[in-house]
């Protein structure tokens, strides 16, 4: 089990590296291919969108009107859960770029659907 969860928390990390390339690409497709249907983010200021469309549209909105914003997130940790393996916590810090705020701290709930994980939630918390 140990091997199974190893594997997991590779593929979460290099799923989360795929993120931040494609935020910094502007890639809202590969961006958002990493997120469930129902997926909830919570912003670092404290407003929050549920679902993925709309958190589409409020990417669109933000490269249109602020093109050089870009956030890379850095995972200090992530647990696998240890029973079935298809769900699993990350916890890390996140930098903003070009934004309101320099950075903080975040976490994110990953489920594995057809044997890929996704996002289901993130929170940012902002800090600096």
């Amino acid at each position: 089990m140990a091997q199974a969860q190893t594997i997991d928390e590779q593929l979460i990390r290099d799923s989360r590296a795929a993120s931040n390339l494609a935020i910094a690409k502007k890639d809202i497709d590969g961006m958002s291919k990493l997120w469930l249907p129902d997926f909830v983010v919570v912003r670092g200021n404290g407003t929050y969108l549920t679902g993925k469309e709309a958190v589409i549209k409020m990417w669109e909105e933000t490269f249109k009107t602020s093109p050089q914003t870009s956030f890379i997130r850095t995972p200090t940790e992530i647990i696998v859960n240890e029973v079935d393996h298809n769900m699993a916590w990350e916890k890390g810090t996140w930098q903003g770029i070009n934004t309101y705020s320099k950075g903080g701290s975040y976490s994110a709930m990953w489920k594995k659907k057809d044997g890929e994980w996704k996002t289901q939630a993130e929170l940012y918390v902002a800090l600096h």
